[in-house]
């Protein structure tokens, strides 16, 4: 079985090669000049990235207000190859305005490569009895941390928000790595300064003190563990001076972060599922220039998608056996339109014997059906998220499921789709869209979330990003296992993603072979 797992996570590339790693980037700008010269600048940096000749929206910092020298405590993370990186570890550029030479501005990126340890820390603080630094109103207290490197720099770690009018403050908690927090070091310093925030720009200092993630985790169980916030020149001028108020850590949670292989591992099988679009807009199945045409040589364009995709993720499930429906025909025997109907014509039992029993099914079924329309893909997402939606109840990593779905063109049911689409990605599910043909697909890539939320009618957002839509013509002249890679480098993360967001720890190989062996 171990076998299997492994040639399966070798074929995905999840045993990741020397020359794959990730970098975590972290921006800050200098001299930020603004539009309206009444106010100063409220900047906000996004990062994308060049996908098949577009720049798509992968993340974006926060904003930070009335800031002309903002450090951002937004970091970025990245895969990365070696080859492809920048050779620089800090990186500092002009900022360029659009149809105008550099200025004074200046963008600064820092580069750190990530260790193995990929934990996460959950912190929640809170203060009490801070100075007061205004006249008329309390204080509006914020807290930052910055990590002391070795070469005695400081890297900003998190800046909490800003509570208003409020001199004993309850920050919210927040969730950050603990490579980000102190490079994995225990003993590391930290340095923690507490803010009065004014909407200037120029914020009040209250005052500090110096941590060690050691000394952090002592705030477990229900025990805090707290530090005196120290303004060093009040210390030196104030012979009564005790502090600047108290900031304490009420709670220290570690969070195990467990890989794609660690779920494989521990038994979590991958659901496959097809959906072939069957509308008229492919063309006559009997002509040569259809979509469907079965050329008795040369595979047509879905059967090269439908395999390429589909003879990797057999390798994860156990009794290869996928379920594979059409959506958009006209079908025996009564030639109603449907939108879930199984290839194999077996409603009961809509499921096909490994990727080649899909491909039979799916030219069998061509001479029987009428293509027709319209193309609307919500029922097919719906049909799988309903057996999705019966895992989450075993609260046990064992079934994820993938929908493939092959359609030549913009869908009809858009709304619906993004409704269905928002609901799934509370599901253990993922769905890849492959696009067939030369159609505009550009109203498929709101689908997809890498640039930006997608959200439903309604003005719901997604939980996660579970949607990849890829262009079959990008990769109409390379390698099936290119198109592959394409479309399911995001799955590892959108499984990992899932469990740990529901707190679903992987079973361990020896403990799934018990399972198996005592039939539970």
């Amino acid at each position: 079985m171990n076998d299997i797992y492994e040639s399966a996570a070798t074929s995905l590339g999840l045993f990741s090669s020397p020359c794959l790693t990730k970098v975590e980037l972290r921006v800050a700008c200098k001299g930020i000049s603004d539009r309206d010269a009444l106010s100063k600048p409220d900047p906000c940096v996004v990062l994308k990235m060049q996908s098949h000749g577009q720049w798509l929206e992968v993340d974006r910092t926060e904003v930070l207000r009335s800031s002309i020298n903002p450090t951002f405590s937004k970091v970025f993370t990245l895969d990365y190859y070696f080859e492809e990186i920048v050779s620089q570890r800090k990186l500092s550029k002009a900022l360029l305005k659009q149809s105008s030479t550099g200025g004074k501005s200046t963008i600064t990126i820092t580069a750190e490569e990530l260790t193995g340890n990929d934990d996460y820390v959950e912190l929640s603080f809170s203060a009490r009895k801070l100075d007061d630094k205004d006249f008329f109103s309390k204080s509006d207290p914020f807290l930052e941390i910055y990590r002391v490197n070795d070469d005695a720099t400081q890297q900003l770690v998190y800046r909490t928000e800003t509570v208003m009018n409020n001199l004993n403050p309850v920050w919210k908690t927040f969730k950050t790595s603990l490579n980000c927090l102190c490079s994995g070091d225990h003993e590391r310093m930290l340095k923690c300064t507490v803010w009065d925030w004014d909407s200037n720009g120029k914020h009040d200092y209250i005052g500090e003190f110096e941590a060690t993630f050691k000394e952090m985790r002592g705030a477990t169980d229900g025990k805090q563990v707290q530090w005196e916030c120290i303004n060093p020149k009040y210390k030196v001028k104030k012979k009564n001076y005790r502090n600047s108020g108290i900031v304490i850590l009420n709670q220290c949670k570690v969070i195990k972060m467990h890989s794609f292989l660690d779920y494989i591992m521990g038994g979590c099988q991958i659901q496959f599922t097809v959906a072939i679009d069957f509308t008229a807009s492919n063309g006559d199945p009997r002509n040569s220039c259809s979509l469907h045409y079965i050329h008795p040589y040369q595979p047509n364009e879905y059967l090269k998608a439908l395999v390429a995709v589909g003879e990797i993720c057999q390798d994860y499930d156990s009794d290869k056996m996928f379920p594979a429906f059409g959506f958009g025909a006209r079908i025996p025997p009564d030639f109603k339109v449907s939108h879930d109907f199984a290839v194999n014509f077996n409603e009961d039992n809509p499921e096909c014997a490994g990727i080649q029993g899909v491909v039979e099914a799916y030219q069998n079924c061509l001479p029987k059906i009428q293509l027709y329309g319209p193309t609307n893909i919500a029922p097919i997402i719906q049909k799988v998220a309903n057996s999705a939606s019966e895992e989450v109840h075993t609260r046990e990593a064992m079934q994820y499921f993938i929908l493939l779905i092959l359609t030549d063109g913009v869908i009809t049911d858009m709304a619906d789709t993004r409704e269905a689409i928002v609901q799934a990605s509370h599901l253990p599910m993922s769905i890849i869209i492959v696009g067939v043909g030369n159609a505009d697909f550009t109203d498929m890539q709101t689908l997809d979330g890498d640039d930006g939320i997608l959200r439903s009618p309604k003005g719901e957002p997604v939980l996660r990003d579970i949607v990849q839509f890829v262009p079959f013509r990008n990769f109409k002249h390379a390698s099936p296992a290119a198109l592959a890679k394409s479309v399911l480098a995001e799955v590892p993360n959108q499984v990992v993603d899932y469990y740990n967001s529901k707190g679903i720890k992987p079973k361990c190989p020896s403990e799934y072979e018990a399972s198996r062996t005592f039939g539970h």
